[in-house]
């Protein structure tokens, strides 16, 4: 059954930094970020409290250029700089789409972004503006899906939307195995227990031990944020 208003009040929309690179081999696309801003600001009007933590992969990805020789801790926080660019982006494209937003940072720079400060976050929220959450946590060696987990339970947002590229947690890659089984539910042991590529570990740790629910979606299909939100049966829940 769709409802026709939002099933959630809070939730946190979690974007890799290839979600803005569309069909380029890298960077970002502003066509493709202008569409998932359209799709933002279309639940952001339904009245639901957004906020997004963004990656940086399309730019620089930490763990990478580690395997390359780059200290781990200096290549992390590189990474960490590829979010600021990716949420200024989509901060761009929000505003274009007559959205207000906040950029909070867990690095300083204060001519770019407000620092991550938890309580000011919730009041943004609570004035309807869109938060977007950059520069990881602050710390290497955490990803941008823990990041999610982390900001998430923090500002007490209800589910984590993990936008992909498929449409949700399959057995195996479904571009290589065509008998690859999606699943419409998982719990979070058998996320850990399977290696399932949802998120890592310590993100689905937070989450498992926080009862914090999860939805992998495929973010290609316009419409989808919506349909999520509106209670519709779209990708993978993971949950209890």
């Amino acid at each position: 059954m769709t409802h026709k208003k939002p099933i959630y009040k809070r939730i946190v929309l979690k974007l890799s930094g290839e979600a803005l690179q569309g069909e380029q081999k890298y960077g970002i696309d502003p066509n493709v970020a202008g569409s998932i801003a359209s799709q933002i600001k279309e639940i952001k009007d339904l009245g639901l409290e957004v906020a997004v933590v963004i990656g940086g992969g399309n730019i620089f990805r930490g763990v990478n250029a580690a395997r390359q020789g780059i200290d781990r801790s200096t290549a992390d926080y590189m990474g960490m700089l590829a979010t600021v660019i990716n949420g200024l982006a989509l901060q761009d494209a929000l505003e274009k789409k007559g959205a207000f937003t906040r950029v909070q940072t867990a690095i300083e720079m204060q001519k770019l972004a407000e620092p991550y400060i938890r309580r000011r976050a919730i009041r943004h929220l609570e004035k309807g503006r869109v938060v977007i959450f950059v520069g990881g946590t602050g710390n290497p060696y955490f990803s941008t899906d823990t990041t999610a987990a982390l900001r998430a339970i923090e500002i007490g947002a209800e589910v984590i939307l993990k936008a992909t590229k498929v449409d949700g947690v399959f057995s195996s890659d479904p571009n290589k195995d065509k008998s690859a089984r999606k699943f419409s539910h998982l719990k979070y042991m058998d996320v850990l227990k399977k290696g399932l590529k949802v998120m890592d570990s310590t993100a689905i740790s937070l989450c498992m031990d926080n009862k914090l629910p999860i939805i992998v979606f495929n973010l290609t299909k316009f419409g989808n944020i919506k349909k999520v939100v509106l209670g519709e049966k779209v990708g993978t829940a993971v949950s209890d």
